[in-house]
């Protein structure tokens, strides 16, 4: 490696101070006068009865009034907890879990026990954009997680939920922001946040941009990464507003793979959370860009009308290269490595992986009555276009090595085929969602979705199908700070692709259609506490790869759970953040009898998250937060033969705001893991089954400069 490649993410995090700073100066001397105090406080996040969103559907609403469940990870949130990426967010809410989330990788989950699907469950403003790289929270204002099925919100996604999220737009005042991160092995992150207006206020931008070099807590996961993005408003007339925005990202890093069963029955011992299985002097880093262009115009018609055109492309490119680990050739274990520790490794490639999606929306929003009776109405059109190019890829034996006495074998000769089109999705959709005051404290909401979906794929029949997909609920609120619900809704995925090694291969099962009960309660105590509760069940198709080694749909997962949030402020100097997730997922009527009313993989009946934050009053400024996680035992074969134990995870940390001349200033310091506990994370049968340990204890110190 170059020192120029090394120097790279420093030489960006220096020129972003740079940039920072001469236009601080710039603007202090323009306006000739003194700075302001500043005051910077963590947001909560939860379900605050000043949060509004439309992740819960087309009409701006107060979370409180909709019958949905909803966490919403805040900018302040995002800060305080040095949140750097969706994994960071995503175990401060019980309902989310890591579903092959290899470091280095994209980022994979699940909602409620069912796995997101990377082209269908992540948003951004509404948009679905690809979860084959990690998303970069640099330019992004807010983190939305909706749980449960989603089909009148966004379509065609898994049943688990969506996360959306939302962009950053220009301030109302000046907005001059730096922050500089150093963490354990030596990760050095720098980044810039800037706003501005024009003088008469109908022109803002914002620029977000970001430097990296990444040295992940696995040995020889290094990478670096580097993001830009900018953001447009233009208030044309006081009733039109035009925004535009646009990002990219370049990231660069070696992946790293999970371990499978020792002996192809029991969990690996002796192995450390720091251990790179894809250590192979050929091994390349996971290069990955990214970007995104977003177009949204706003209209005003009158007090009660209002509509808007919008419109995003997404362009993903990724050259992908692996020593990968998988089997026990010596034992004739497919998958599982030997007993000694012994596992065979394969030389994978594949270059110009390319993913393009281009989607459009015009939505027009109303209010009206019918004698008595008043509308909230959101009716509108919406199409998306996906293409994915790639090659015939690369996956050849090359050798064995040993997970104690790591082993150097040689690279495939292979080279991965011209990439060209594999597989094309064109959908649109229209809508129609209205909310209908039967009296003042009872409401009746009415969602109806036209779905129509043409997929095609290279050696691959396809399908070209049309579905109507409803949702229903009733919201009660006997008080003004309590709302009762009750909703039902149904859901579109598409089908699964046979995974490699079965019969068929590659060939795509036909879009599931699943059904979801809820009901729930959500309260504001207080002015700054807000608490909730939901009973869920929800029925989808199960898809798995039947005793004759066919990838199939037969049988139905079924997942019932409760989830009970508090959010908010309990006192003046303690804020509290607690997430708590039971859940029961079975896998039933299949016809094979292993696996009947057997625990879904992957899926604790238990999940926690309980986060703190207590200002020192004796100390001004002083903020000290502490975060404790817990996870029940997992399965991790279908027919539950193997469980792995459940963990407790503690993280601490602390910051202080001070005053340094005219910048407000905040340090930072984290502590991940501070009992530097072993333990299993992730546990997934995906690519064969491979267990994925969390990170042992990690420190981050970052200072946060607003001129």
């Amino acid at each position: 490696m170059s020192d120029f490649t090394v120097l790279r993410p420093r030489l960006i995090a220096f020129s972003i101070a740079q940039a920072c700073l001469l236009l601080s100066s710039a603007h202090a001397q323009s306006n000739d006068k003194s700075l302001p105090e500043v005051t910077i406080t963590g947001n909560k996040t939860g379900e605050a009865k000043s949060e509004r969103s439309k992740v819960t559907g087309f009409i701006d609403a107060p979370l409180l009034d909709t019958p949905y469940s909803v966490n919403a990870i805040t900018l302040g949130q995002i800060q305080d907890l040095r949140i750097r990426q969706t994994t960071d967010a995503t175990r401060f809410d019980a309902s989310v879990n890591d579903a092959y989330n290899a470091v280095g990788y994209a980022e994979q989950f699940s909602i409620r026990g069912f796995a997101l699907d990377n082209s269908s469950s992540y948003r951004k403003d509404g948009f679905a954009i690809p979860g084959d790289a990690s998303i970069p929270l640099e330019n992004k204002e807010r983190i939305e997680i909706l749980k449960g099925i989603a089909g009148f919100q966004a379509g065609f996604a898994t049943p688990g939920g969506i996360i959306n999220y939302v962009t950053k737009r220009p301030t109302s005042s000046p907005l001059r922001s730096a922050t500089f991160e150093v963490s354990e092995r030596g990760t050095l992150y720098g980044t810039a946040d800037i706003s501005d207006n024009s003088s008469d206020k109908r022109f803002g931008f914002r620029i977000n941009a970001a430097g990296e070099r990444m040295r992940s807590y696995v040995k020889g996961a290094d990478g670096d990464r580097q993001f830009a993005s900018i953001a447009f408003d233009w208030h044309i007339t006081p009733q039109a507003l035009l925004q535009i925005d646009a990002d990219y990202q370049h990231k660069s890093q070696l992946s790293v793979p999970g371990f499978q069963l020792f002996n192809g029955t029991d969990l690996p011992r002796g192995v450390a959370a720091d251990l790179m299985l894809n250590a192979q002097p050929w091994a390349k880093p996971v290069d990955t860009r990214n970007s995104n262009l977003g177009l949204r115009f706003e209209y005003q018609i009158n007090t009660d009308w209002r509509a808007t055109l919008a419109a995003n492309k997404h362009e993903f490119k990724r050259d992908d290269y692996t020593a990968f680990p998988y089997g026990c050739g010596a034992a004739n274990l497919y998958p599982g490595y030997c007993a000694n520790g012994d596992y065979d490794v394969y030389d994978y490639q594949s270059v110009n992986e390319s993913k393009s999606l281009w989607g459009t929306q015009a939505i027009l929003n109303g209010k009206f009555a019918t004698g008595s009776v008043n509308h909230e109405l959101a009716a509108g059109l919406s199409s998306s276009q996906r293409r994915d190019y790639f090659g015939d890829y690369v996956y050849d034996y090359a050798g064995s090595s040993n997970l104690f006495k790591p082993v150097n074998v040689p690279p495939s000769a292979n080279r991965t085929g011209p990439a060209f089109l594999r597989r094309t999705d064109k959908e649109w959709s229209a809508f129609v969602q209205d909310i209908i005051s039967l009296q003042d404290n009872l409401k009746l909401h009415l969602g109806l979705r036209h779905l129509h979906i043409a997929r095609t794929q290279f050696d691959n029949p396809g399908y070209d199908q049309s579905k109507l997909l409803a949702t229903t609920a009733l919201v009660y609120k006997p008080v003004q700070q309590v709302s009762v619900y009750g909703s039902f809704s149904q859901g579109l995925e598409h089908g699964g692709i046979a995974p490699f090694g079965t019969i068929n291969a590659s060939k795509m099962l036909n879009p599931a259609k699943s059904t979801q009960f809820e009901f729930g309660i959500k309260a504001d105590v207080q002015r700054d506490l807000s608490l909730s509760a939901a009973i869920f069940r929800i029925k989808k198709p199960l898809e798995f790869t039947n005793t004759s080694n066919v990838y199939v749909s037969s049988g139905e997962a079924l997942h019932t759970g409760l989830e009970l949030s508090a959010q908010g402020k309990v006192t003046n100097q303690l804020h509290l953040g607690a997430s708590v997730t039971a859940l029961d997922a079975k896998q039933q009527d299949s016809g094979i009898s292993s696996i009947d009313g057997k625990r879904v993989m992957n899926v604790p009946r238990l999940k926690s998250s309980v986060y703190t934050d207590y200002a020192v009053a004796e100390v001004k400024g002083l903020n000290l937060n502490a975060t404790w996680q817990y996870a029940s035992s997992k399965a991790f074969s279908p027919d539950n033969s193997v469980i792995v134990p459940g963990y407790h995870v503690v993280n601490l940390g602390a910051r202080y705001i001070t005053q340094l001349g005219n910048t407000a200033t905040t340090l930072r310091f984290n502590i991940d893991n501070a009992l530097d506990k072993f333990y299993w994370r992730d546990v997934t049968q995906s690519l064969g089954g491979y267990l994925f340990p969390g990170a042992p204890r990690t420190y981050k110190v970052s200072a946060q400069f607003d001129f």
